[in-house]
């Protein structure tokens, strides 16, 4: 077959798949075009014809728990390995997948453009299963402007941005998921509370009782065994990890099997933690979550853990691929990211201020707060120090109702000048 021009709807510009896609799954059954996958559906939809193709896995994937300590033998063998054509942005240093027909790009995560022209083959660890998107890149658009716009002091223009649902880009995110078979023994303390009665003069002069709280410590020693069970671990250095954790949880119970149809239409970043390295980020959660366990296997009203040793066994693994929508927006010189989970629509990120905007509420606060001042008490003033006794009650309940009014009035207006300034059409300059 000859070759076809960039603009034939059988290359769709933007939709070209990751290059390990079976090319007979792909094409449209009716016009040949590249098909895309439908977030929340199981099927492969053409944006021109819209004829859909229906995913039908040609067998069942079993979601397989690999061995840890296989797998690293493997990796230095070079077995288990895929080669993969990405490109590695100079700004974040995220490592993505090439989509062959796109000639220029701007990374996911910082916004940095793309030199696409210079492709780096890679080769990585072979995912083999992932949650496929299922909310689409309007719905999460209208998410993100739900999010931007509960915010107090935004940027105009992010609010601008948030409107663009072409800005928003799905993301595959590589994890790691890990499973141990934890022995843990452990050295510490028991702290039981008693107390005693003691009698003291108190500053009357008359006798009193009292109790008086102390702890008894025990040495104690004991052994926890706990199985853990898919730890999950961010395999990205380019995303905030505190944010990107509080996009959890992940329904992790209904992995599918690797399959590159549901990559169609989507970018995959590549790890930039490897197997060995997550397994570390992993020891140290359960590590985390053990310490818990021992505190409560000690007992008492305090505990103290002086030692902890932990054996892992029977550990096993899997590399998943975990959907995002991202818009990544510089302010400032500098890049926020802000994250849809593409399964929930759980919506978290960083956000920028506005410096003016801040600035013009506090002068538009403190105007009125002296406005208010001097319209609304300017009378009250002049009666409560005309000559008046200050230990009057009447006076000071005028004088307590006067501030207590005053501070509702400004209350009032600062709730009306944000709203003024988070709408008025003249600061969207700012």
């Amino acid at each position: 077959m000859p070759d076809l021009p960039e603009d034939s709807p059988r290359n769709p510009d933007g939709e070209t798949p990751d290059l390990n896609a079976k090319a007979k799954d792909l094409n449209c059954k009716d016009c040949g075009a590249t098909l895309t996958y439908a977030p929340g559906t199981t099927v492969l939809k053409c944006q021109y014809c819209g004829a859909e193709n229906e995913i039908a896995p040609e067998e069942e994937v079993a979601i397989i728990e690999n061995d840890f300590y296989q797998a690293l033998q493997d990796t230095a063998n070079k077995e288990e390995l895929q080669t993969l054509q990405t490109v590695q942005c100079d700004g974040c240093g995220a490592r993505t997948t090439l989509k062959p027909n796109i000639v220029s790009d701007e990374c996911a995560f910082c916004g940095t453009p793309l030199v696409t022209s210079s492709p780096e083959t890679v080769e990585v660890f072979q995912p083999k299963s992932l949650l496929p998107f299922n909310i689409e890149q309007k719905a999460a658009g209208t998410l993100f402007q739900e999010w931007v716009s509960s915010l107090w002091f935004a940027p105009n223009d992010l609010k601008k941005r948030a409107e663009l649902t072409e800005k928003l880009k799905g993301m595959y995110i590589p994890y790691w998921t890990f499973d141990s078979d934890t022995d843990s023994r452990y050295h510490g303390m028991r702290g039981d509370y008693y107390y005693t009665t003691e009698n003291y003069t108190d500053s009357d002069g008359n006798s009193q009782t009292r109790q008086v709280r102390h702890t008894r410590w025990t040495n104690v020693s004991g052994r926890i065994d706990h199985f853990f069970d898919d730890t999950l671990v961010l395999a990205s250095n380019s995303l905030p990890e505190k944010y990107v954790d509080k996009l959890e949880p992940w329904d992790l119970e209904k992995l599918a099997g690797y399959d590159e149809r549901y990559l169609s239409g989507f970018q995959t970043e590549t790890y930039q933690v490897d197997l060995k390295s997550g397994f570390e980020v992993a020891k140290g959660k359960m590590e985390t979550q053990i310490r818990t366990m021992v505190s409560n296997d000690i007992g008492g009203d305090e505990q103290r853990v002086e030692s902890i040793q932990t054996n892992h066994n029977d550990i096993t693994f899997k590399h998943i691929l975990l959907p995002l929508w991202i818009s990544a927006y510089r302010y400032n010189d500098k890049v926020y990211r802000f994250l849809v989970n593409a399964r929930t629509g759980e919506v978290q990120g960083e956000r920028p201020y506005s410096a003016i905007k801040i600035a013009l509420t506090v002068i538009a606060v403190l105007a009125i707060l002296a406005l208010v001042f001097f319209f609304a008490s300017g009378k009250k003033r002049a009666d409560l120090f005309d000559g008046t006794d200050f230990g009057n009650l009447a006076y000071t309940d005028s004088y307590s109702h006067l501030f207590q009014n005053t501070f509702q009035n400004i209350y009032l207006k600062v709730d009306l000048i944000n709203q003024f300034i988070m709408n008025v059409d003249f600061l969207n300059w700012i």
